[in-house]
């Protein structure tokens, strides 16, 4: 299949598909990256995670995995993968898998050409960036370019400060006073995930071990103490509990506190709750 905007709505208009399927894809379309270095997802790649789809197509998550396998069947060719961890969003893609496996370090060079010149949803790092020039990422024009291409990488979980302060200490050691705008994503690209998080090395000189971030240590053990089977029975003893429009403000404040995906957020939600004594494990 053609990658490109028009190709694949023709595709989904002309295969015959449910209703609940054919705005499954459409919604899948329109968070596409035309562009490498878009929202750090590779040309025709799009990242979500299965709460956000299901709540943006108001169905259930088992009716979900059933349209996602009926997209899968059909001429659309539908997959999807993900890279980045259990918590992480998932990576789709229309017409096979053939770029499934492609290198995921390519970095946004002056010669491509966007197919979506207006999108406003999409970011791509262009320019260049002074190593020491500032300290705090968020006096800079690169805090909220961070913050949309993490969500689809390996460090979508670590803080846009803490990618910042490894990103110069990184192009320090190297002696870089300035370098493109794309090493940051490339950086990005190649981040290690583990246990303890990692900054990216080069083959000739490995890097240390960093340590990891408080905050994210902080989530992973509150999400640790989350109830992991019948998730949706513990939303619902704790919405009763304290209401739901207290249960999504504490799920709106997680997120706000750790820059963390929703689904992450609702299980780290339901371990304080756990940990409080509110709803049982």
């Amino acid at each position: 299949m053609e990658l490109t905007t028009g190709a694949i709505l023709r595709r989904i208009t002309e295969t015959p598909l449910s209703t609940a399927a054919h705005k499954l894809a459409t919604i899948i379309l329109d968070g596409i990256a035309w562009k490498d270095g878009y929202n750090g997802l590779k040309r025709g790649t799009a990242a979500f995670t299965l709460a956000h789809l299901a709540e943006k197509t108001g169905v259930s998550r088992q009716h979900l995995t059933a349209l996602l396998a009926e997209l899968a069947a059909s001429g659309l060719a539908l997959v999807r993968w993900k890279p980045n961890g259990k918590f992480a969003p998932w990576l789709f893609r229309f017409g096979g898998s053939e770029e499934v496996n492609a290198s995921p370090y390519v970095v946004s060079a002056s010669g491509d050409t966007s197919l979506s010149r207006e999108s406003k949803n999409k970011t791509i790092f262009a320019g260049s960036i002074e190593i020491g020039a500032e300290t705090s990422v968020h006096h800079t024009p690169w805090a909220e370019l961070i913050k949309a291409a993490k969500t689809a990488l390996p460090c979508w979980n670590v803080d846009t400060q803490a990618i910042w302060e490894r990103f110069l200490a990184f192009n320090r050691a190297r002696g870089n006073a300035r370098v493109p705008a794309g090493y940051l994503l490339g950086f990005m690209r190649r981040w290690r995930t583990g246990s303890s998080s990692m900054v990216p090395t080069s083959s000739s000189e490995p890097e240390p071990l960093a340590k990891e971030d408080p905050k994210m240590q902080e989530l992973h053990d509150l999400i640790r103490a989350a109830p992991c089977s019948n998730r949706q029975f513990h939303a619902s003893d704790l919405c009763r509990l304290i209401g739901q429009a207290a249960y999504d403000a504490r799920v709106l404040d997680v997120v706000r506190q750790f820059g963390c995906p929703k689904f992450a957020a609702i299980l780290a939600v339901h371990g304080r709750a756990v940990i409080a004594g509110e709803i049982a494990r």
